[in-house]
């Protein structure tokens, strides 16, 4: 059973005994192949006869559709921003994550609170309030962070959505190079993201290879947990 730790203090209604699921988080930055790789291990995990929960940023019924809209007006500041995204992950905590811990599933999240913390600090927000803002989030049973250079990344990117505005820091670096804010943005967001990773204990892997080899270091790092769910399941029969 994985007992419901939480980075602060328990929030209301959360449970205070063990679950018999697990949370995985994937993290890392648009591009570095986050996406590909949840869909994957979804796959994966499946086939291997686990339920999974699938779930990943603005895909609240709360709050995901506002974040859109606000994002696409680019309307708020930064805070504000924050705290809209904070509903986001509340609802989905309350609604998706935790009664699938409670089935004995899996919930796999395509980004979690690090990705939110990283965004705002290099926006200028205080690191200790906005980690503390998402001190209601529980921790998960393993974090993997997909690490990669500005160098690697920019041709994935060029390669399939292009430079995204948000994804950029267009919304508060004053260049007007779109490129240039690009390479100023990410590298800022990659070393805040090293910095969170070993303040939190992430499993950072080295996300430069081919999807194969990447996707067999994150297999790796999930067997243990899967090991352990089945270990119980046969030990409750």
């Amino acid at each position: 059973m994985t007992p419901m730790l939480f980075y602060g203090h328990r929030p209301p209604n959360m449970p205070t005994q063990s679950l018999p699921g697990r949370l995985i988080a994937i993290e890392g930055t648009d591009g570095v192949g986050r996406s590909t790789h949840v869909a994957l291990l979804k796959e994966w995990l499946e086939a291997r006869g686990f339920a999974v929960l699938d779930t990943g940023f603005t895909r609240s019924a709360l709050a995901g559709a506002g974040i859109q809209r606000a994002k696409q007006g680019h309307t708020l500041d930064p805070m504000t921003l924050n705290l809209f995204y904070a509903t986001d992950f509340w609802d989905r905590l309350e609604r998706q994550i935790v009664p699938a811990l409670k089935a004995g599933m899996i919930a796999l999240t395509d980004r979690y609170i690090f990705s939110l913390i990283a965004r705002a600090t290099v926006r200028g927000v205080r690191p200790e309030w906005i980690e503390a803002l998402y001190g209601f989030a529980p921790v998960p049973d393993l974090v993997v962070y997909l690490d990669v250079d500005v160098d690697r990344l920019i041709p994935r990117v060029l390669s399939s959505t292009g430079f995204d505005y948000w994804e950029s820091g267009q919304d508060y670096l004053p260049g007007d190079s779109l490129f240039d804010n690009f390479v100023q943005y990410q590298t800022d967001l990659l070393s805040e993201f090293r910095r969170l990773s070993s303040n939190y204990g992430f499993k950072t892997l080295d996300a430069r290879g081919s999807v194969a080899d990447v996707f067999g270091q994150i297999c790796g790092e999930v067997e243990p947990l899967l090991a352990s769910m089945q270990r119980e399941s046969e030990e409750a029969e």
